[in-house]
């Protein structure tokens, strides 16, 4: 079956501006599905927009599924940074007979780019997709470390409905799914008011990374190192607050501004780890003057931004371009690695695995802060580096 069987074309007189795209636009820039399928070989891109139109799964949102269009109309009008820019835009895929079968069309999309070195931006739906994206990984036969953007966990209740997912469940899907291919779980701005106490507990039995929001609001710094651990991103436009982003039917009073989602995208592009994101729940029917919708268009053009500004300093080779800290603990039980790349100066920790889990390789690679080396010079264990050797075991 080829990817083309599961795509609607780009319908680009829509979009167009009644006197043209610049020549600097990314309208120009693009290379989209029209007439003919793009030849996805040879090493000729590096993302792909890919619009899913199917909300039947979005909990209180419906309308959802019409944001790839939406989304297009602004996002092609912007102008193509200081790089050379190797996008193509598959076009939709169609909502199927079932939203199962949406789900297997999103897997195999996703797969299948992931495999060409193509980076799926997906726009549009329901987060419910976000198990879609995570079951493409279980193809792959790759471990995934998922980390979410959104102001509630999505895990409180299982479904009774018969559905694979919904917007508000999937999390349980995704968690319970067999074989399960998930190391790790961060999710970057949980409000409390909207998050169950035994979620909370569900997420500390299984050592995940859960961040408020009030822990962003005096540096977004802080959410570089957590996104650069990510396989995979899930961003609910819900997490922004409603005065920024209020096309959604779900959306808050609080959340993250606008400048500080870009923030996040941009942090997400540069990571060298990352292979797919997904932007959710942006529903047009409660857009204002294409507010949300130039801002969904701006957060993706901060993405590309970020990943034409890669540092590839990950995996750490050549030791050259490293430097390597050691802190011993105060009680004595042995001493603790640190890395830092003299391309970028992020740091990462080295967590060994315990003996006879892993044949090939003897530590785990962990992003963190500077201030988790500070912590362990003064010779404590950074609570970072204990719940990754936890899921080690």
């Amino acid at each position: 079956m080829s990817l083309s069987d599961f795509f609607s074309p780009v319908n680009l007189e829509k979009f167009t501006p009644k006197a043209g795209f610049y020549t600097s636009q990314l309208g120009l820039k693009a290379t989209f599905f029209q007439d003919s399928f793009p030849d996805l070989g040879e090493d000729k891109y590096d993302m792909a927009i890919v619009g899913v139109q199917d909300d039947r799964a979005a909990v209180n949102n419906e309308g959802c599924a019409l944001a790839p269009d939406y989304f297009r109309e602004q996002f092609y009008t912007l102008h193509e940074g200081p790089y050379f820019t190797r996008l193509v835009d598959l076009g939709n895929i169609r909502a199927g007979a079932s939203i199962s079968d949406t789900y297997v069309a999103l897997k195999m999309v996703v797969s299948e780019l992931v495999k060409l070195n193509i980076v799926p931006v997906i726009i549009g739906g329901g987060q419910d997709l976000t198990y879609a994206q995570y079951l493409a990984y279980e193809l792959l036969e790759q471990k995934v470390d998922l980390v979410v953007i959104d102001s509630k966990f999505d895990l409180d209740e299982e479904d009774q409905d018969g559905l694979s997912a919904k917007s508000d469940t999937y999390l349980n899907k995704i968690l319970l799914h067999q074989p399960n291919y998930l190391f790790n779980f961060s999710n970057i701005g949980y409000q409390t008011y909207f998050v169950n106490q035994d979620s909370l507990k569900v997420m500390s039995k299984l050592y995940f990374d859960v961040h408020r929001l009030g822990e962003f609001s005096d540096d977004m710094a802080l959410a570089e190192p957590i996104v650069r651990n990510a396989n995979m991103i899930s961003f609910d436009i819900g997490s922004i607050r409603s005065s920024d982003a209020g096309a959604n039917a779900n959306s808050s009073p609080n959340g993250f501004y606008g400048e500080q989602a870009c923030r996040i995208s941009r942090y997400a592009g540069m990571s060298d780890k990352l292979t797919s994101i997904g932007f959710y729940e942006f529903n047009p029917a409660f857009d204002q003057n294409g507010q949300t919708a130039m801002l969904l268009a701006q957060i993706v053009w901060y993405f590309m931004d970020g990943f034409y500004n890669r540092k590839k300093d990950f995996p750490l080779t050549p030791k050259s371009q490293y430097l390597i800290y050691r802190a011993s603990l105060n009680d004595g039980s042995g001493e603790m690695l640190f890395v830092k790349s003299k391309k970028s100066d992020r740091w990462w920790m080295q967590v060994p695995y315990p003996t006879g889990v892993s044949k090939n390789e003897r530590f785990h690679l962990v992003p963190c802060r500077y201030e988790d080396y500070t912590t362990a010079v003064t010779g404590e264990m950074p609570d970072l580096w204990w719940r990754t050797f936890q899921k080690l075991l």
